[in-house]
């Protein structure tokens, strides 16, 4: 190692100096707004407003977790959530897999064609009202159908995936295979799959985050509350806090709503994103990898 660092010249140098620099204060900017967070769902909202909380929690406080975690819904919307987000996930990596399989085979008869019909729906869609009055037509009001379905296939999934079947299984590997007998079948889940962990999870972080923070779908296709999940469920909590015009003219009234507001804030932030910071150590060991093979090469 100190070999490698004296065959450095002052310009490699100074160019890890820099580069480290630069590195540094972006990792700043974006890790400081998430701890930010963290600290104040824990501070005191007073203390937040005179802008004290900084590096720690100040007036060290748990009432807001205590009011969000009161609701009862939030359990349900978590039950319903994880429901969703599995489902969801299974339903979404399998199309997307056996979508991209196909179009990565060079034999596909009319696999431009194909590619082009999927490449103009990525810029062309139906709109929110027919695509509202489609869910109706097939009776998906109110299921978790209408949320699990309609986002179960992506054309930019399927092209990354593609892509890295395309540059990580070799034709010659099939031939092989299919001299030995092998069909297409067989070398679809005894070889391709297995080679494929790294874009399959990568394609799972990408399905449970997008069904985790999904929340725009829920709001226009649901209406029983047992059935809402988590995001929607906060989204409510939220509002349910939130000051109205008739409590201006009651100044310690507005001002208790504020702090209550304001510490539900935060709170609801962690709560929502806790389940996702857990799962993404798992995965990231896959996921650079993945992604930059499936939407570099090829």
């Amino acid at each position: 190692m100190n070999q490698l660092l004296k065959r450095k010249s002052r310009g490699d140098v100074w160019f890890d100096v820099i580069n480290l620099t630069l590195l540094s204060v972006v990792m700043l900017l974006v890790l400081f707004p998430l701890y930010f967070v963290l600290i104040a769902s824990f501070s005191d909202p007073n203390h937040i407003y005179s802008g004290d909380v900084w590096l720690v929690p100040k007036g060290f406080t748990l009432d807001g977790y205590a009011r969000i975690f009161s609701d009862s819904s939030i359990w349900i919307g978590y039950a319903n959530s994880i429901l969703y987000a599995g489902l969801g996930t299974l339903i979404g990596v399998a199309v997307t897999v056996f979508a991209a399989y196909p179009l990565a085979r060079k034999n596909l008869v009319g696999k431009s064609g194909l590619m082009w019909f999927l490449m103009i729906t990525m810029f062309f869609s139906g709109g929110l009202i027919p695509t509202y009055l489609l869910i109706k037509d097939l009776h998906m009001l109110n299921t978790i159908w209408a949320l699990v379905i309609p986002g179960a296939g992506s054309v930019f999934n399927v092209i990354i995936v593609r892509t890295f079947f395309q540059s990580s299984i070799p034709d010659e590997l099939w031939e092989a295979a299919s001299i030995d007998g092998c069909s297409n079948t067989r070398f679809f889940w005894s070889i391709v799959l297995p080679l494929s962990k790294s874009i399959i999870a990568v394609m799972v972080l990408y399905h449970v985050v997008g069904f985790w923070n999904g929340f725009f779908d829920a709001l226009i296709y649901m209406n029983d509350e047992s059935k809402y999940p988590l995001q929607l469920v906060l989204r409510n909590i939220l509002v349910q806090n939130q000051v109205n015009s008739g409590m201006m003219m009651d100044v310690e009234s507005y001002a208790a709503k504020m702090r209550v507001t304001e510490l539900i804030k935060y709170g609801v932030i962690i709560v929502s994103s806790l389940p996702l910071l857990i799962l993404y150590p798992f995965l990231q060991k896959y996921f650079v990898k993945g992604v930059m093979i499936g939407s570099i090469k090829g």
